[in-house]
């Protein structure tokens, strides 16, 4: 027999139910992707060459701010966190989406975002070590993240619009 939940406690758990980052506001997933950033570069000096494993923690955090950044571009553009969630880890869709929407990405580095969806390194560098031979060369993902993190907050941050006009876009 369950029992009917009202008042405080239903809306407790309700809020516990919601997906996590569906509120979250553009400028919060910028930051979400600036802190990704900072993680794998500062897990750098841990990279053994020889170690294709070490380079794990690594191109997670990269791979990860990535798709932040392209989460808060499409959020900034109008699509909703349910759109966004439904596109699960694919960054190919998600750059192609951005694309669609202004972002101007080279073509190194849009092959790359769908080669990263293609060869599905993100569950690779998560849950797969005896498959992590032939992933994408490090430097091409802090190319990578490099070029979509400058871009998106360039898009965000340099809005050609004023506070006043009705297509000014509040970020925060």
């Amino acid at each position: 027999m369950s029992t009917l939940i009202t008042g405080p406690a239903a809306n407790d758990r309700e809020a516990v139910r919601s997906y996590p980052g569906a509120d979250a506001k553009v400028g919060q997933l910028t930051l979400l992707a600036d802190e990704y950033y900072k993680a794998a570069h500062a897990l750098l000096p841990h990279f053994c060459p020889r170690d294709v494993i070490s380079s794990a923690p690594i191109r997670l955090c990269a791979i990860h701010a990535i798709e932040l950044y392209l989460n808060a571009f499409l959020r900034f553009h109008d699509l909703t966190s349910t759109d966004i969630r439904g596109l699960q880890h694919n960054l190919a869709e998600r750059a192609a989406k951005a694309v669609e929407k202004g972002l101007c990405l080279k073509r190194k580095t849009a092959a790359h975002l769908s080669r990263l969806n293609d060869q599905r390194e993100y569950l690779l560098v998560r849950y797969g070590p005896e498959s992590m031979d032939g992933l994408s060369e490090h430097t091409r993902i802090f190319a990578t993240l490099k070029e979509v993190s400058q871009k998106v907050r360039s898009a965000i941050y340099e809005q050609p619009y004023e506070q006043s006009d009705r297509r000014f876009k509040q970020w925060w």
